[in-house]
């Protein structure tokens, strides 16, 4: 109950007040002691107090990133929705720094374009110090104009994401706004002024010097000599002049320069281009054609190969039939081929008798050849 917002309470942007914090910042502030402790019941009115015990502002710090108090109180005006007027009293506060800027932060997630830039650009005045706590939960210089700045000008804050707001001069162009005059003009102009006054003292001094100087000259002489000077002085803001149009030239020449010089930078990343373009379109044609050729080789190959294959094939069927066309009984009856083929036999049997060792003229080693040839052993040769 004491984390949901007020009923009466209307939707920012959209969508509940609360969720303008995001969802794990928002868990860390609920589970924070001084949410709980200090924040529980608080009103519009008894928000004051605690805001003036303020003595530093900033967003999370530590390892578990703890929510400051600041923190805490801006989650609370969240939460219970303080009236308008309630919020630029807190902005208009002088006394307390603090104050003023939890007001600030306030208007800043809830407020329009208008009455931000409105309330907030008088804040540029206030050069107050200010303590503020970095995520590593050391305590950091700043102050209070800087902390505005970072309001308008930033999309993060206290890490809180702000909501976008209009640039100023779109709304100075559709005349919602005026256009911002600062309070240090007023300054400028008392300055310039006192340095007209006090050159007017010295032309004045120096006149009355000349007159002294040159007593006795004729006033039609002196205006000459006022005329010349104002000659002098239309001469050098002519000069002046002149010397600005001729900067304004040369910025011009050098601006068509730079121009010129990207126009040939992008005309020869053009011709690059279209030169690796080309390029590439050879290397293409050139690979397409090597694999014309190596598929024309590939088949050549194959058709070799296939018609040896078939050479082969004949061959062996021209064999085959000339083997199968020869009849068996022919060759047993031929007498030609039986004398030959009994011929080596014959031969062989009477190298066998010839190389058996028993007709040996010795009729001792012929015995001993005789029985070696019936126990299978070789003939001794003596």
């Amino acid at each position: 109950m004491a984390n949901r917002t007020d009923p009466a309470a209307k939707s920012i942007r959209g969508t509940n007040p609360q969720n303008l914090v995001e969802k794990i910042v928002r868990s860390k502030i609920y589970q924070n002691t001084y949410w709980k402790e200090q924040c529980f019941g608080l009103t519009a009115e008894t928000l004051v107090d605690k805001a003036m015990e303020l003595d530093h502002l900033g967003g999370t710090f530590g390892g578990n990133r703890k929510p400051t108090p600041f923190m805490c109180l801006v989650m609370k005006m969240l939460q219970i929705q303080p009236e308008k007027d309630i919020v630029v009293e807190f902005i208009k506060n002088d006394d307390y720094k603090y104050v003023r800027v939890l007001g600030a932060f306030y208007l800043r997630l809830t407020g329009t374009d208008i009455d931000i830039y409105r309330y907030l650009e008088p804040l540029y005045n206030d050069y107050r110090k200010l303590r503020q706590k970095s995520g590593d939960g050391r305590f950091i210089l700043t102050h209070v104009d800087e902390v505005i700045d970072e309001l308008l000008t930033k999309d993060y804050s206290c890490d809180i994401a702000l909501p976008r707001i209009k640039k100023r001069w779109n709304l100075e162009t559709v005349g919602a706004l005026e256009p911002r005059k600062s309070v240090l003009e007023d300054d400028f102009e008392e300055e310039e002024e006192k340095e007209e006054n006090d050159q007017l003292d010295d032309g004045l001094e120096d006149g009355a010097y000349e007159r002294d100087y040159h007593h006795g000259r004729s006033p039609t002489r002196e205006r000459d000599r006022d005329r010349r000077r104002d000659s002098y002085r239309y001469r050098d803001r002519d000069y002046d002049r002149d010397y600005d149009r001729d900067r304004g030239r040369g910025r011009e020449r050098d601006r068509d320069r730079d121009r010129d010089r990207d126009r040939e930078r992008d005309r020869d990343r053009n011709r690059y281009r279209l030169r690796d373009d080309r390029e590439y379109g050879r290397e293409r044609d050139r690979d397409r054609e090597r694999e014309g050729r190596d598929r024309e080789r590939r088949d050549r190959d194959r058709g070799r190969r296939r018609s040896r294959s078939r050479s082969r094939s004949r061959s062996r069927d021209r064999k085959r039939h000339a083997r199968s066309s020869m009849s068996p009984r022919r060759d047993r009856d031929e007498p030609e081929d039986v004398g030959t083929r009994a011929e080596p036999k014959k031969k062989k049997e009477k190298k066998e008798k010839k190389d058996d060792g028993t007709d040996h003229p010795d009729p001792e080693i012929a015995e001993a050849n005789r029985i070696r040839a019936s126990l299978g052993l070789k003939p001794l040769k003596l």
